[in-house]
């Protein structure tokens, strides 16, 4: 079996489709040795692009950063779309050239190829929620989206709650349609105290805080566990203060002015993007982490969260409350007396806490990266059958 799967997602900063496109690669290529995984565009190219989306320093001076966001968001969109063009090109030479079996696409839209394509999609909140995506991402998923599905010969999706909607909202056959929970990484555990020590050290965290881990955009709805924790008695929130990890996302100008008008005051850090060796030992060292997002396709944060022993405060979306299996506590996503509340039982309530903990590191033993492979080759294996 030769399959080339689409890696460009991996060549950016990570966050979640570059993840699962990396590990899911490892997985394969380890598990499985007589089989033949290819991750597109190869390492010379992969190199190149690395070293290109590598962040570059932006100017303190507002007036300068804002004139240059608006030029250099005209140059983006003009190369994204160049970019976007000549990958097709290539993709579609270099497919041929290799005589691939199969082509995996793990990132939503996939190239047209001559190849049996299976695509991975992991949510659907760019068509059923366009108000959360810049206006260029929503024009190429309605141009692509459906015309990729359509062609593909089996889909991929991370959870049954995004199965169910593309079967009933997409109108997708039941057969076309697997699937296979995203994993978590091995480095997910209960942390030693020496490299707890040495994370609240490096990023000069207290004792107890609550942590939100993730992009800030609107759709992770940070406003509402900013607003809960600024309602919380001051002596709570200085001894555990709301610490986010994720750097400022697309749109979230909102969440900014909330940020630095409550927020700060309240005693809110935002530590911006966390290196991802440190995210075991922040999980570990936090009192309770914080998911109020409105809609998610699986949840990797609150899952890892799971793993490293700790409790877990979650929105009811479909796909949170699938994964955690009623392991964390359910707060509607825009009840924020509700958060309030909760947060206030994890501060002060080690009872709770213990509760919220309880059999949590076994529940998210399931979810594996190699369980993942097995279940994808399985796929992969039925897709080329079907000749």
């Amino acid at each position: 079996m030769r399959v080339v799967m689409n890696g460009l997602a991996a060549l950016k900063p990570k966050t979640g489709v570059g993840h699962h496109v990396a590990e899911l690669y490892s997985a394969l290529t380890t598990s499985y040795p007589a089989e033949h995984f290819e991750l597109y565009p190869g390492e010379r190219i992969g190199g190149w692009i690395r070293s290109a989306n590598k962040p570059k320093p932006t100017s303190s001076n507002k007036a300068t950063s804002s004139k240059r966001s608006s030029v250099g968001g005209l140059v983006a969109t003009f190369g994204k779309k160049t970019a976007q063009s000549a990958s097709a090109v290539h993709f579609a030479l270099y497919a041929r050239s290799c005589r691939f079996d199969l082509y995996h696409e793990p990132n939503f839209v996939p190239f047209s190829s001559h190849l049996p394509t299976i695509v991975t999609v992991h949510d659907l909140s760019v068509l059923k929620f366009p108000q959360w995506h810049p206006a260029d991402r929503v024009r190429y998923h309605h141009k692509h989206f459906l015309r990729g599905l359509n062609r593909a010969r089996h889909l991929i999706v991370v959870s049954e709650a995004v199965r169910r909607e593309l079967i009933d909202e997409l109108g997708c056959p039941p057969a076309r349609v697997t699937a296979i929970f995203n994993g978590i990484g091995p480095q997910f555990v209960p942390q030693a105290p020496e490299a707890i020590a040495a994370v609240r050290a490096a990023l000069d965290l207290p004792a107890n805080y609550f942590l939100c881990v993730g992009t800030i955009e609107p759709r992770k709805n940070l406003g509402t566990v900013i607003r809960a924790f600024a309602d919380l008695p001051a002596e709570v929130r200085s001894r555990c203060p709301l610490v986010l990890a994720g750097p400022w996302g697309w749109r979230a100008d909102a969440e900014r002015d909330l940020f630095e008008r409550i927020g700060k005051p309240a005693g809110v850090r935002h530590l911006g993007y966390t290196p991802a060796e440190q995210l075991p030992a922040l999980y570990s060292a936090a009192r309770v982490l914080l998911y109020p997002s409105y809609y998610e396709g699986f949840g990797m944060p609150p899952t890892e969260m799971l793993a490293c022993g700790g409790g877990v405060i979650s929105s009811t979306a479909d796909s949170l409350r699938e994964v955690l299996a009623g392991h964390a506590e359910f707060v509607p996503a825009d009840d924020i007396a509700g958060w309030r509340n909760a947060m206030l039982r994890a501060a002060t309530d080690d009872d709770y806490l213990l509760q919220l903990k309880n059999n949590g590191v076994r529940h998210a033993a399931q979810y594996t990266w190699q369980r993942a492979a097995n279940e994808t080759i399985d796929v992969y294996r039925r897709a080329i059958a079907q000749g």
